[in-house]
């Protein structure tokens, strides 16, 4: 039925023949639609180029792991020439790989589960936060996150991109300190919550890193806390975040560099 003048039409029109009248879409479909949409994240370029670049090296692990074996998976060989952590090398002097390993993967199921999180956490938390929070926490939790791995299990090798998840649980729940009558702010430590336990209790399967894991999410937590929600566009306070974010991306470009130089070294030692 129009909703307009109430004559009797097809579901197939999208214009009532009698009035004239542009018809949307039937709510049955609208919320159809909506259900679907809701088991897919959203996308933003930021939550994208975050997913790509993680893919694209997981990618360069794979083909250069062929060389050495017909398997899938990583060879350890390879992900420590790639800069997975490995405290040897860190006491070293190797610095750089508490950062390069947060962008490293060991395996297909390794890198759907994390880039799955990203691609939903980086929209939600930048939404919030913004773009500079959002890539200074996932920089500066992966360096705490490995950190912590370094200093709690040394023998162990460790990588990927689940350290900055936890940084991500971590700003949001911080929010959850100011305005606790806030409805939204108890929705986000309520859902934020949730997530972080669900995580921990993943990080108790054999071969996972709590250490990363816990190392992560207080560096996230750290940046919620001392640098709060973002303030008006322009102000010295958000030109400074800027800055960070600036800084972080240099670092994490420098630390690749540095790596690179070392790469065929480890590989022909491998």
């Amino acid at each position: 039925m129009c909703p307009n003048c109430r004559a009797f039409i097809t579901i197939k029109d999208r214009v009532c023949p009698y009035c004239g009248v542009q018809l949307g879409p039937r709510a049955i479909d609208s919320r159809a639609g909506q259900f679907a949409a809701s088991f897919l994240p959203s996308a933003n370029v930021t939550s994208t180029l975050v997913v790509v670049i993680n893919v694209a090296l997981f990618l360069a692990e794979i083909l250069v792991s062929r060389r050495f074996s017909n398997s899938w998976d990583v060879n350890g060989s390879v992900a420590v020439a790639f800069g997975a952590k490995y405290a040897p090398f860190i006491y070293a002097g190797q610095w750089w790989r508490l950062i390069t390993a947060g962008f490293l993967h060991g395996g297909f199921w390794h890198i759907i589960m994390n880039c799955w999180a990203l691609f939903v956490l980086v929209t939600e938390v930048e939404q919030f936060y913004g773009t500079s929070r959002v890539l200074f926490v996932y920089v500066f939790s992966t360096f705490t996150g490995f950190l912590a791995s370094t200093l709690w299990s040394p023998r162990s090798l460790s990588l990927g991109a689940s350290a900055a998840c936890f940084g991500y649980f971590g700003i949001m729940l911080a929010m959850g300190l100011r305005n606790r009558a806030d409805p939204l702010t108890q929705a986000v430590r309520a859902h934020y919550g949730q997530w972080l336990i669900l995580g921990l209790l993943m990080s108790l399967i054999p071969g996972v890193d709590m250490a990363a894991h816990v190392g992560g999410f207080i560096g996230g937590f750290l940046v919620g806390v001392m640098g709060g929600l973002p303030g008006l566009p322009g102000t010295p306070r958000e030109r400074f975040w800027r800055v960070l974010a600036g800084v972080a991306v240099a670092i994490t470009l420098y630390a690749f560099f540095l790596d690179s130089l070392s790469f065929h070294n480890l590989l022909r030692g491998g």
